[in-house]
């Protein structure tokens, strides 16, 4: 199930990456800002840097770490809708290094994140449901046992004695929905779905896939 997660709040989060190792060490140290994005906007990464704090050549390789820590944030899944603007870090002429500033860069994010108020998303599908008329009433309670949102119905063109129900659903509630329709229709009830957008899920069921994937 593609759940994704985001956040709510904004916080400032440093990361500084630090190790001798005989010869050349690491060395890197970044702070980022972390906002919220409004939702569906996407990931965007700022360079603030002023006065050369952190070299030209490797505000890349910050952003290179920011990115990778999305891939799976503070509740495990990929983490959509953020804002990180790269404020203020210092480097080493010889032991700074591309690698270090990425992890420098992980380091923060997993510093910040958890303090923005994470939150799990779900996918939601649009549902065109067809259904004889004498089943549309019983169609709009299913979606209501589906944690869906009916969203009106109408007859449905060149199909007499028929009706379309639009309604928005959690994709998790889909993949059995055949069979409940089918059972209400006598087997002639079918469905067609589009993705929607992502809605916040919480409360207990959102707690138990947060559990479930951590211990996956």
């Amino acid at each position: 199930m593609p759940y994704k997660e985001t956040i709510r709040k904004s916080a400032t989060a440093r990361g500084r990456h630090k190790r001798q190792t005989g010869g050349h060490g690491q060395f890197g140290d970044v702070v980022l800002e972390i906002r919220p994005n409004p939702r569906g906007r996407g990931t965007i990464f700022y360079d603030r840097i002023k006065g050369g704090v952190v070299p030209k050549q490797w505000i890349g390789s910050v952003e290179k770490g920011v990115l990778d820590y999305l891939k799976a944030g503070p509740l495990g899944f990929p983490v959509v809708d953020v804002e990180v603007a790269l404020t203020d870090g210092s480097y080493h002429t010889v032991d700074s290094s591309d690698a270090a500033f990425q992890t420098a860069g992980r380091l923060a994010m997993s510093e910040g994140m958890p303090e923005c108020a994470p939150v799990l998303l779900e996918p939601v599908v649009k549902l065109s449901i067809h259904v004889p008329h004498a089943a549309t009433a019983k169609a709009g309670s299913l979606i209501g046992t589906r944690r869906g949102t009916p969203l009106g119905f109408d007859a449905r063109p060149r199909w007499r004695g028929w009706d379309t129900v639009w309604a928005e659903m959690p994709l998790s509630e889909v993949s059995d929905l055949i069979v409940d329709l089918r059972s209400l229709t006598q087997g002639v009830g079918t469905y067609e779905m589009e993705f929607s957008h992502l809605a916040e899920l919480n409360g207990k069921l959102a707690d138990t896939i947060v559990a479930s994937k951590k211990a996956a």
